[in-house]
């Protein structure tokens, strides 16, 4: 597996950015993390998804370390500051989750809140499953397990189809599309900056191909084994979801009913689109601490 390392320089200067970098080898790719707060305290545990990368928990993550938790956001690989596998057919659903064990397994996590986003979500809620008494509570917004048993809505299917043929696929501006507020220049750039050039984006073009939408699809029925999983699951599940995204806008109906440490939660709708960690950081982050505070 050939892989490419963004350059140090890319990351100089980035906006509201100050995190000392962290890393750990996975089978020869470097995965950086953040790594921020208490390092005695329980992880909070924050996965970025497409075509993000740890930069987009940046306001977050100091409001929920200075409340005392340990706050850990990883890069995937493929993305941020870690390496980047050359070929879109490197990366696979399995092989990210294979990443995400490894991670929690060099780190020796326990006790772990996750909070996660788009295939934040994906990831995150299949490395609890097969990881459940790890894992303590979920804080979930704009993200989903899908197993196949649902309509694609049209606008993931024009996505998903702009990220497999077009030649212009522009990171910073597709987060930026993503939000309700307009991102800064500099904002921008920094969305911009784990990848110079075509060659170092296989990971983000390679995402929305791997969401299983059949019922077919074997990642479908390994998400169908999560569900039932999750439908046991009696530890705190929060969904704070925005009102605006096009994709995932009232996606917690579906958590709410299903899983049981959802219920009577103080479940919250964020002012946002799909990037609810750029239109509503504080309230986001004010969701974990104040459920971990509750719990």
């Amino acid at each position: 597996m050939n892989s490419l390392r963004t350059p140090e320089h890319r990351f100089e200067n980035l906006p509201d950015y100050p995190f000392a970098p962290q890393y750990l080898d996975l089978d020869g790719l470097r995965m950086h993390y953040v790594d921020e707060g208490d390092a005695t305290a329980d992880p909070v545990l924050m996965l970025h998804g497409e075509p993000s990368w740890s930069y987009l928990y940046r306001h977050m993550i100091p409001v929920c370390a200075s409340a005392g938790h340990r706050v850990l956001a990883p890069d995937l690989i493929g993305f941020g500051k870690s390496d980047k596998p050359t070929r879109i057919k490197d990366y696979s659903y399995a092989g990210h989750l294979a990443w995400l064990q490894g991670f929690i397994d060099q780190l020796q996590l326990q006790r772990i809140t996750l909070v996660c986003q788009d295939w934040g979500s994906l990831l995150g809620l299949r490395l609890l499953t097969a990881n459940v008494d790890r894992f303590k509570a979920v804080v979930i917004g704009n993200g989903f397990l899908p197993s196949g048993d649902h309509p694609v809505p049209k606008a993931f299917k024009i996505w998903r189809a702009f990220a497999r043929y077009s030649p212009w696929f522009p990171i910073g501006k597709i987060i930026n599309s993503g939000c309700l507020r307009n991102l800064s220049p500099d904002e921008v750039a920094a969305y911009d900056a784990p990848f110079p050039s075509r060659r170092f984006k296989a990971g983000t073009r390679a995402f929305p191909q791997l969401v299983p939408t059949e019922h077919s699809d074997p990642e479908a029925a390994n998400n169908r084994a999560a569900w039932q999983i999750l439908e046991q699951w009696d530890q705190p599940f929060l969904t704070t979801f925005s009102d605006k995204d096009p994709i995932m806008r009232g996606g917690e109906k579906y958590f709410q009913k299903r899983v049981p440490g959802a219920s009577g939660l103080p479940h919250v709708i964020l002012r946002g689109g799909h990037f609810l960690q750029e239109d509503s950081p504080q309230e986001f982050a004010q969701a974990v601490n104040d459920l971990l505070k509750s719990h």
